[in-house]
């Protein structure tokens, strides 16, 4: 089994588009949506899910409002200002403010009634779903809650897992942007990482992060420059960076409306056009095996 991860170092850049038409062209494979924060590939796979589970992490204090006898301890003990007292003059019982409570427990263990409860906290729900083009694994974190790195090692172990059982050869995962604890977490164990980037000064920046994270974690990196021809000086200059560091252009995709008016449809590109930009795309995904498959044989 192998697994390549579509990242790139900002969004915007066309990451998932290129993702999505590359579940399209893919065989025997499993799909993964790693950016748990701000999925977006379900809105081009359209995934049925299959099975729903709670993601849990971490702790979050919960008051008894009737064992709570109004002391204000905890209060005062809250480094987090995460307590608040009473709502009103008859109301006596303290309660937790969920988005600044650390889980630190200060306030669970030093309660003298003992009122306070520390059950998991419920951070999101992970999905297991059929799509158009295969099986999909996906998660969606809740507004501000953490623990996305944790998220997405479960995503991609549950991934593997089902590829195993199906006797599938390919996990095809669409990373989150950035070089955050998510796309840490999506480079563990990966083959190879498809650095999508734009011929932009911000888009080389972003590109030479990722790349030097990629690095740290000696995976095999391929690029692809999205929207190349707005600014071939750029794309030259990305080319130039690329070859110096031993990565492997994979591809230059033009910029074209055809890629929006797929998303409008709810289609990949692949599904959408079926020209020149299809056919570029169709090259990049054989070109992007091609690699995975040098890295193989080394």
């Amino acid at each position: 089994m192998r697994e390549i991860v579509v990242i790139s170092g900002k969004g915007g850049a066309g990451k998932t588009s290129i993702a999505g038409a590359f579940a399209h062209l893919a065989e025997d494979a499993i799909f993964c949506d790693l950016d748990v924060d701000a999925p977006d590939l379900h809105l081009l796979l359209t995934p049925r899910h299959l099975a729903e589970h709670q993601f849990m992490s971490g702790h979050e204090a919960v008051i008894n409002p009737e064992a709570c006898t109004g002391c204000g301890q905890c209060a005062e003990l809250c480094r987090f200002h995460a307590i608040t007292g009473p709502e009103n003059e008859t109301d006596t019982a303290y309660r937790v403010l969920p988005f600044r409570c650390e889980g630190c427990k200060v306030c669970v263990e030093l309660c003298p009634a003992q009122a306070i409860a520390f059950p998991e906290r419920h951070c999101g729900e992970w999905y297991v779903s059929d799509t158009r083009f295969g099986t999909m694994v996906h998660a969606q974190l809740f507004p501000g809650e953490e623990n996305s790195g944790r998220l997405v090692t479960l995503l991609k172990r549950q991934a593997r897992a089902i590829a195993e059982e199906r006797g599938l050869e390919l996990v095809l995962s669409d990373g989150a942007p950035g070089i955050g604890c998510p796309v840490i977490s999506s480079l563990a164990g990966t083959n190879l990482a498809v650095l999508v980037t734009e011929p932009t000064p911000s888009g080389i920046h972003d590109l030479m992060r990722v790349a030097e994270l990629c690095d740290g974690f000696k995976v095999k990196v391929g690029v692809i420059i999205n929207k190349w021809d707005i600014n071939p000086e750029q794309t030259n200059a990305i080319e130039s960076y690329s070859t110096g560091k031993g990565y492997t252009v994979i591809s230059r995709i033009p910029h074209d409306r055809a890629v929006t008016d797929a998303m409008v449809n709810r289609q990949v590109v692949t599904e959408y056009e079926h020209g020149d930009l299809s056919a570029t795309l169709k090259a990049a995904w054989t070109d992007t095996l091609a690699l995975l498959d040098a890295d193989k044989a080394t």
